[in-house]
């Protein structure tokens, strides 16, 4: 752990969470409060390998004044995009030196130190840009669901189909009543396309472009492996969601839209063989959301959202012709109401009408919900969603009109999706053989004893030795409730820490 800059910028932290007794730029020094639309921000990215870097590229409309990253042979290509901004590898020394010179900040790390860097960011004042999964936790989404709103900044969810015009006819569709009341949804994603099911990686040497402990930040220290970075972190618990954080924030999300959804209230997970290192190759979760209050034409009764990844599929529905794809080669969604269904394709691509001959006849409702300039045609091609938050962060807080999945829409959302993820760890194939109650409210499963335990594998090898196959596969018991407490509300490691979770 470096100490250059963490007791300086702990300080001032601590100074602007009392009271903004420092101000920064954006709200002193750029028009009392808001950034004129002739205006450019200055933006500092955080986590600029990856995705991180197409990110950046379309917001480069703004000043990209500061880069940041753990790995500076990863991120070269970046610093080359923007010879002028200064580097950091510790984003703490970042907000230390330039906190009064940045606006706005793009986060793109590995997943479990979205949370850290974003809350921080916000209480300096900073507009924050996170990418998907929000955050690695319920607590952490939690957080900054709640910082968002107490110091008013504008926040994005990096989860850019949100930004399209498909999410909204999907909502208006429903809420029209084109199928009636849905009652079950289906979605599946063709991910991980990255190793999971793993065990636990054996050391080795650490390249020198490289900080290690950077990299670990809030997580249990451990020696490096090639395994972990600079991509493969999502097959790892301690570092990424796997399947389900990955692409749900992407193909629930219309769902969530379209249902008015918020906390579930149950959730069962079923999966491959998991561990306590990496998650399964497949698996199932089955989210069951209570009736919410009515929503344009049609009510909204109780709802099971069922999701499948690792190759897993739900049944075919039978208006669909032989030969006919179901959602596309991505992933997709179907949701089944009590006068028909709607199919559409990975991110809510291409939705229609089932058996697909009925959008011969069918007539759209007029538009309710915002569309986003520039959210339509092809995804990976527009700048719609980073723009859109960009344009949020020039607004006053008293007359903006928030970007398409900020925090007090992704919060939620980002929530029951990491929720998910406990479902399968805590009922896997040596787990509670249970569905598990939800109480979203206080972050907490409600039917977990204090003496329920689960097994979890530690170790599986496999050999053929002679013509016969020998297994070598060991488990290690743990007590369920403690388990389900620090997955919901992580333990911060290495002199890491969040801000207190405000009283909104």
């Amino acid at each position: 752990m470096k100490n250059i800059s963490r007791r300086e910028f702990l300080r001032n932290s601590a100074l602007l969470s009392a009271g903004l007794t420092i101000l920064p730029s954006h709200v002193m020094g750029r028009s009392f409060g808001f950034t004129a639309p002739s205006d450019k921000l200055n933006i500092a990215g955080i986590g600029i390998g990856g995705m991180g870097r197409r990110n950046l590229s379309n917001m480069s409309t703004e000043n990209i004044v500061a880069l940041c990253d753990v790995d500076w042979k990863y991120a070269a290509k970046t610093f080359n995009d923007y010879p002028n901004a200064k580097k950091f590898k510790d984003w703490r020394e970042m907000f230390d030196k330039m906190g009064k010179s940045i606006d706005a900040v793009m986060v793109a790390t590995p997943d479990h130190s979205h949370a850290g860097i974003t809350a921080h960011a916000i209480t300096l004042g900073k507009h924050c840009y996170t990418q998907k999964p929000l955050t690695h936790s319920v607590y952490e989404s939690r957080l900054l669901t709640n910082l968002a709103k107490k110091y008013k900044v504008a926040t994005q969810m990096g989860n850019q189909g949100n930004s399209f015009d498909w999410t909204r006819r999907i909502a208006e569709w429903i809420q029209d009543g084109a199928i009636g009341e849905v009652t079950e949804v289906y979605c599946w994603t063709d991910r991980p396309i990255w190793p999971q099911g793993l065990q636990e990686p054996s050391p080795q040497q650490c390249p020198k472009d490289l900080d290690w402990e950077l990299f670990i930040g809030p997580a249990k220290m451990r020696p490096y492996n090639a395994a972990y970075t600079p991509w493969n972190w999502r097959g790892f618990y301690d570092f990424g969601t796997g399947a389900l954080g990955d692409m749900a924030c992407h193909i629930m999300d219309p769902i969530f839209l379209a249902l008015d959804l918020k906390y579930p209230t149950a959730v069962f997970g079923s999966s491959s063989l998991s561990n306590l290192y990496s998650p399964p190759i497949a698996e199932e979760v089955i989210y069951t959301f209570p009736a919410r209050k009515n929503k344009g034409k049609v009510k909204m009764p109780e709802v099971k959202v069922h999701w499948y990844d690792g190759g897993l599929l739900p049944e075919r529905p039978k208006e669909l012709a032989d030969g006919e794809m179901m959602g596309d080669e991505n992933g997709g969604i179907i949701f089944v109401g009590s006068k028909g269904k709607i199919m559409t394709g990975c991110y809510g691509m291409n939705p229609t009408l089932l058996p697909v001959a009925r959008m011969k006849d069918y007539k759209e409702p007029t538009p309710i919900y915002r569309r986003v300039e520039g959210g339509h045609g092809d995804i990976w091609n527009t700048n719609a969603h980073e723009q859109d938050w960009i344009r949020a962060c020039k607004e006053s807080p008293e007359n903006r009109t928030e970007s398409s999945s900020n925090f007090s829409f992704s919060g939620p959302f980002n929530e029951m999706v990491v929720m998910g993820v406990l479902a399968v760890r805590l009922g896997g194939p040596q787990g509670l053989h249970r569905e598990l109650k939800w109480d979203g409210e206080n972050m907490k499963f409600t039917n977990i004893s204090p003496t329920d335990k689960i097994k979890i594998v530690t170790l599986d090898n496999y050999e053929v030795i002679d013509g016969d196959p020998r297994f070598d596969r060991r488990f290690a018991e743990f007590n369920a409730l403690d388990m389900a407490n620090e997955w919901i509300k992580h333990t911060y490691e290495n002199g890491f820490s969040l801000p207190a979770m405000p009283v909104i």
